[in-house]
């Protein structure tokens, strides 16, 4: 297969600032008298600041003044929560599996609808080996619409036939899906079942079995049928 970039998500890929993000919606439910569970936190995985802020809110009414200034509260917490955030926060295999990549000439994105994307991956000590960023900041429209992997393949150089995306996010596989990329989830099928190919994480996980379930993967797309 010609693949010659990985696209990778950030939260729940690379490092798991979930926790973070749970805690700082959490807070901001609580100071605003909202319910507020772990189970409404997993509505929020991979969309953007402002359509969590509208789930949380469940259709309470508020001003665009409002909207602007808790949002902000609520970056304000997860921004001092992810000042703790060393190399050390790295997901189990992401490491090896970035140093193969370099290895392997295969360049390397990391899209990710976060604005605080760029000083999470600065604290990570990866930015080195990472050749373009597509943040909050990039695109108007972020996951599940395609642009944010789309401004990553144009910052690669790459079209989107030749990018691989590896996401654990519903709203990710579908914007990588959109793009015309290939995609990785991680996770139960539950949540990232459109995936091209499927694994539990990125432990023990080498390109080449990346490229060999893929290859497989495509060989049962394009098998031909036999006729009766």
């Amino acid at each position: 297969m010609d693949i010659r970039g990985v696209i990778f998500d950030l939260d729940g890929v690379l490092t798991d600032t979930a926790e973070y993000h749970y805690r700082a919606w959490q807070r901001l439910a609580d100071e605003e008298g909202i319910p507020f569970t772990r189970e409404d936190n997993e509505a929020l995985r991979g969309i953007s600041r402002r359509e969590s802020l509208e789930l949380l809110l469940r259709g309470r009414p508020v001003t665009e003044e409002q909207v602007q200034a808790l949002m902000e509260r609520k970056n304000q917490y997860y921004r001092q929560m992810i000042k703790q955030i060393t190399p050390a926060d790295l997901l189990p295999g992401v490491a090896d599996l970035l140093k193969e990549l370099k290895t392997s000439g295969i360049k390397v994105a990391i899209a990710s609808a976060s604005k605080n994307a760029r000083d999470v991956i600065e604290q990570l000590g990866i930015a080195g080996q990472v050749d373009a960023i597509s943040d909050g900041y990039s695109v108007t429209q972020t996951k599940p619409a395609p642009n944010l992997f789309l401004h990553a393949a144009q910052q690669l150089g790459l079209p989107p036939s030749q990018c691989l995306v590896v996401e654990d996010a519903t709203s990710g596989v579908e914007a990588a899906k959109t793009a015309g990329m290939w995609v990785v989830g991680l996770g139960p099928v539950t949540r990232v079942g459109r995936a091209d190919v499927i694994f539990p994480s990125l432990i023990g996980l080498q390109w080449q079995n990346i490229l060999e379930a893929l290859e497989h993967r495509r060989s049962e797309y394009f098998s031909p049928t036999t006729e009766n």
